[in-house]
């Protein structure tokens, strides 16, 4: 059961269109050639060498899928007119803190990752003479954002704008994350995970995307092809674009981080 308030539905539609307004306001920049200066923008390769995350259903480490995806939103930006500084891309950072800290004057964070499933919806397969697992079940991209990040309302919108340029380009979302977390922007897939380390220790707005799941044999073999990463880094870099050019949040701090009502418990 996904938890949290549920927007209603005009403030939905509402939303919507301010997202949009802001995305065709940035193609409009672009059309224009409007520089940023030295703007940097933070783009963290997350899991490391020695801890490589979640193993894909063909046995390749998650590291290895951020890295691609990072190098190509790096480039989309850039090309863009930001300036990027890549956390962690020799793969060695020493800590999750160190993260947000190496990110230190930045305008924005965000930590590229891939999906994967809980241990008991798994089913083994074997892969080229290996004994590996997949679940074919769940797809799609996600993100989160913390309460405890210092711009709560930026990370949001920033979150909702890539979300948006994601799908009208025609990626689709998972809600398989709503299980377990609550939505900001369910429209979106945008979910609320407040204790995550490199997001509430940012001291800018800062998002992290879960590009898909390496456990869906199928949707592996997409996220490993480089031009599908290049049109999704496209996608990543038009929305984030558009949300720090021309984006004004909606709600202010305090709104947004409200903690979740209590969950009511049948029969309690």
């Amino acid at each position: 059961m996904e938890h949290g308030i549920e927007m209603p539905l005009h403030w939905r539609a509402c939303a919507a269109l301010a997202v949009w307004a802001l995305l065709a306001a940035d193609l409009q920049s672009a059309v224009a050639g409007e520089g940023l200066g030295e703007v940097e923008v933070a783009v963290d390769v997350g899991h490391t060498l020695a801890a490589p995350g979640a193993t894909s259903a063909r046995g390749r480490g998650e590291f290895a899928f951020n890295l691609d995806l990072a190098g190509h939103v790096a480039d989309a930006l850039r090309a863009r007119a930001w300036a990027v500084r890549t956390i962690n891309g020799d793969g060695r950072i020493h800590s999750l803190r160190a993260r947000p800290q190496a990110a230190a004057g930045t305008a924005f964070l965000l930590s590229v990752h891939h999906d994967s499933v809980n241990a008991f919806e798994l089913r083994p397969w074997a892969w080229e003479g290996l004994a590996l697992d997949y679940n074919d079940e769940f797809a799609g991209h996600s993100l989160f954002v913390s309460r405890d990040n210092p711009d709560t309302a930026m990370s949001i919108l920033c979150a909702r704008t890539i979300g948006a340029r994601l799908q009208r380009m025609g990626f689709e979302p998972t809600h398989k994350n709503g299980r377990r977390r609550s939505y900001a922007d369910r429209t979106h897939a945008v979910h609320h995970y407040d204790g995550l380390a490199v997001l509430r220790h940012a001291r800018m707005p800062a998002v992290l995307f879960e590009a898909g799941v390496i456990k869906n044999r199928d949707e592996e073999l997409l996220l490993r092809d480089p031009a599908r990463q290049a049109r999704m880094a496209d996608a990543i870099a038009t929305g984030l674009s558009a949300c720090l050019r021309n984006g004004l949040p909606a709600d202010d701090e305090a709104t947004v981080d409200r903690p979740d009502p209590p969950v009511a418990i049948p029969g309690g």
